[in-house]
């Protein structure tokens, strides 16, 4: 496929990074900052464009007469939206993805349509974050909670403790202490090293646990892995822009939240748009404001300024005077892994929160959902079977029967509203929505191949 990317920020960089490493893709970007091409096109067998992405002779130069899809997001919503007009306009460019991160665009009513600003997918960073963090919150002791099937299937990570029921158990076991509910651990990880999960696998102390179950099941299976931590209550947020607005206001009917924002004005416009979140105006990494808003008793403490070195730092010292649970927006991979489970409880990385609704409108197949994991060596894909015995490779099959490529496991199937869990004798019905795990992401061009139907399949 051939792909235009507008914007080699943080959000672009890792687009074309991902897409970069398939074979199938041509992969080009745009951006005026000559210094930031460079240094992609030395890691990456990409070709480069310097220019203003909305430009039409910048377009045409990058190759968008014949380009499939078009991914604008560079910083300016403006800049992006414009770019899809002119692609559609020009060049007919099938599929125009935009960054929208004001809310007064994405809120308005009929602006995304063809006839109008003919942008086919509004990726907004900043609410997908919110609601990644939000639903941690709502798992404490989670690491990770991902939805398929529009939220009635989880895929959670869980890292395993000492006195856990399940620790120390093998996987076939889990039907003896689960006996009311269905499960199934799609991946374990131990030491970094992908263990694929059988029947004789034995859970220990600090795996690193992904399971997969539906939504109302989802607390109960994590008791069986490490003592469930109480629901939290009290939220301290740290910094007030769009993330931490979004999240505030998506908390305050049910938590006790927090805000904390440096910028005066800001604070002020805050503490007037939130109804009940007590906004503050200094610094989150202020000791003596922290002791003075009982940071000994916030369960969670949530760094998501604009800053990382801000997040990381808040975020420890909020730990170090007895925050239950530390969360902190982390920008560069090579920071995710250094500070996570140490001071810092959850380093979320914002890149790998948006690439998988990106990755989702390219993958092959009928492809639903995606979620880029393990700093994206893994995938997790939501996929629905079409066709029937005759064209197609996984209808009326037994999942045993099918060849899934090395190292992916059937986790569970969404069969109109009923969630069943993948097990070896499951047979795949047409339209079922397939929810996978791939421990090594280089399979994915195989998945896709196993959800294409096949006129000519025999």
């Amino acid at each position: 496929m051939k792909i235009l990317i507008l914007g080699a920020g943080q959000v672009g960089s890792t687009v074309a990074q991902h897409l970069a490493r398939e074979e199938a893709n041509d992969v080009t970007v745009v951006d005026l900052d000559s210094e930031r091409l460079q240094e992609l096109q030395d890691r990456l067998d990409i070709r480069t464009i310097r220019g203003f992405g909305s430009f039409p002779d910048v377009l045409k130069r990058a190759g968008a007469d014949d380009a499939e899809m078009i991914v604008a997001v560079t910083d300016s919503d403006e800049t992006n939206m414009v770019a899809c007009q002119v692609a559609y306009t020009l060049y007919h460019t099938p599929t125009k993805i935009a960054r929208i991160r004001s809310t007064e665009y994405v809120q308005a009513e009929g602006l995304f349509v063809q006839e109008a600003m003919p942008v086919d997918v509004v990726i907004s960073p900043e609410k997908l974050v919110m609601d990644y963090i939000r639903r941690l919150i709502q798992y404490p002791g989670s690491l990770q909670v991902l939805d398929f099937a529009e939220g009635r299937v989880r895929l959670v990570a869980v890292r395993a403790y000492y006195g856990g029921p399940l620790v120390g158990s093998e996987l076939r076991t889990i039907r003896e202490h689960l006996p009311d509910l269905d499960t199934r651990v799609a991946a374990i990880y131990r030491q970094g090293d992908a263990i694929i999960p059988e029947g004789d696998t034995v859970i220990e102390a600090d795996d690193e646990v992904f399971f997969i179950a539906a939504r109302e099941d989802i607390r109960q299976v994590i008791s069986e892995l490490r003592k469930l931590d109480k629901p939290a209550r009290r939220v301290i947020i740290a910094g007030g822009g769009n993330i931490g607005m979004r999240l505030a206001a998506a908390l305050e009917e049910t938590h006790n939240v927090k805000l904390i924002e440096r910028d005066k004005d800001r604070a002020r416009k805050l503490s007037e748009q939130l109804d009940k979140t007590i906004v503050l105006h200094g610094d989150a990494a202020d000791e003596e404001l922290l002791r003075d808003e009982n940071i000994e008793a916030t369960d969670v403490f949530c760094g998501v300024t604009n800053a990382e070195e801000a997040n990381i730092l808040s975020s420890m010292l909020a730990k170090h005077l007895g925050a239950r649970k530390t969360m902190a927006l982390i920008n560069r991979p090579s920071y995710v892994d250094l500070v996570q489970s140490g001071a810092i409880d959850i380093a979320i990385s914002p890149q790998q929160v948006t690439i998988g609704s990106l990755l989702a409108h390219i993958r092959r197949g009928d492809v639903v959902a995606v979620h880029s994991l393990r700093r994206g060596a893994a995938e997790a894909i939501e996929a629905v079977a079409h066709g029937d015995e005759n064209t197609s490779s996984v209808v009326g099959k037994a999942i045993e029967d099918i060849p899934l490529p090395p190292g992916t496991t059937i986790g569970a199937i969404v069969r109109d509203d009923e969630v069943l869990m993948g097990h070896r004798d499951t047979v795949i019905e047409a339209e079922d929505h397939v929810i996978l795990f791939l421990v090594d992401r280089k399979y994915v061009a195989d998945v896709e191949r196993l959800f294409q139907v096949d006129v000519t399949f025999i």
